[in-house]
């Protein structure tokens, strides 16, 4: 790790400039940060602003690693993974830890992309894997939006992960990636991925047919679906946040489907707290993998953003639905 930082951070500069931009000075700062931990085997806590480049930074670096032993997990991929394999370990002793190994394997860089922490179970588990991971011979980079001391922020909970926090104040440098440019508001490349997708507002999408009507089947479970025409799967607002849908099925179907639509998106505020909780964690899981998305509303995205002050980590659903390209009329979508 201590070879080769040089080329490292030539990489970084290289990769922002073939995408048009070239990083800030807190960036540069950041890039710093990461390659002089790294050269000493610390681990870095990342934290800032949505929209700021953190996962875009830790994620280059990552990249131009020149070791082998290393694994990328995000929040919500990683729980998936873990109750996976806690399930399957269920009979064994020590399974959780045994759980943790799975993912890890031999990694000596660990890169766990969005760190935050809102359930008492997420806390109980997290601080596993932090008891797991941090004393050992292991590189740990993190990004978050939420500073160590201000993971789980609901003062009725945070004592469940005061362990957890203690762990990355006594293993891991922390580094705040602050500024007042959300770069996700600004122009962008929108020929692939999550950006190429659009938010649509006023003349109404075409819907799929009644017959085009279908189920999904994940993990032993059905959910209805409007169509699953080719690549793409149509799904209402009412099938993917008003049901009992998890992160299990955005996981799974995010997989299956390299594009998506989803019609019929009321205000944010007329939707109750676990259909917006739902809806927020959709945006975490299809922008992290990058999946084209049409969303289909009477309300346009600025309409819908002013309704979403009062949920946690809803910022950063906004800051990465402005990645879309907004249209006041239908967008054709076969």
């Amino acid at each position: 790790m201590k070879a080769g930082s040089a080329r490292v951070r030539t990489a970084i500069e290289a990769r922002a400039a073939s995408a048009g931009f070239a990083l800030d000075a807190a960036q540069l700062d950041l890039v710093d940060e990461l390659v002089s931990v790294t050269r000493a085997d610390g681990s870095l806590f990342i934290h800032g602003p949505a929209g700021r480049g953190k996962s875009w930074i830790a994620n280059a670096f990552f990249d131009a690693l020149p070791t082998p032993r290393k694994t990328r997990v995000h929040f919500h991929g990683f729980l998936d993974a873990l109750h996976r394999s806690i399930h399957r370990r269920r009979d064994e002793p020590d399974a959780i830890e045994r759980a943790i190994d799975d993912i890890v394997g031999d990694a000596h860089v660990l890169f766990f992309d969005e760190f935050h922490v809102h359930d008492s179970g997420d806390a109980r588990l997290l601080t596993r894997l932090l008891e797991n991971v941090l004393p050992r011979d292991i590189i740990v980079l993190t990004t978050s939006n939420y500073a160590p001391e201000e993971l789980l922020p609901n003062p009725t909970w945070h004592h469940m992960f005061e362990a957890g926090i203690a762990l990355i104040l006594e293993h891991m440098q922390a580094f705040e990636l602050a500024g007042p440019t959300d770069y996700r508001t600004v122009g962008h490349d929108h020929s692939r991925g999550f950006a190429a997708g659009s938010w649509t507002s006023a003349a109404p999408l075409p819907t799929p047919a009644p017959e085009e009507a279908t189920v999904s089947h994940v993990r032993g479970r059905d959910f209805p679906v409007l169509a699953i025409r080719d690549d793409a799967l149509w799904i209402s607002f009412h099938q993917l946040c008003e049901q009992p849908t998890s992160t299990i099925e955005y996981l799974e179907w995010a997989q299956r489907h390299p594009r998506w639509v989803v019609t019929d998106v009321p205000g944010f505020p007329d939707a109750d707290i676990q259909a917006q909780q739902r809806f927020i964690n959709v945006v975490d899981v299809i922008a992290d993998l990058d999946v084209p998305t049409t969303f289909v509303s009477t309300h346009t995205l600025p309409e819908f953003l002013a309704g979403t002050t009062t949920r946690p980590d809803a910022f950063r659903m906004v800051s990465r639905l402005q990645l879309l390209t907004q249209h006041d009329g239908a967008a054709r979508v076969s």
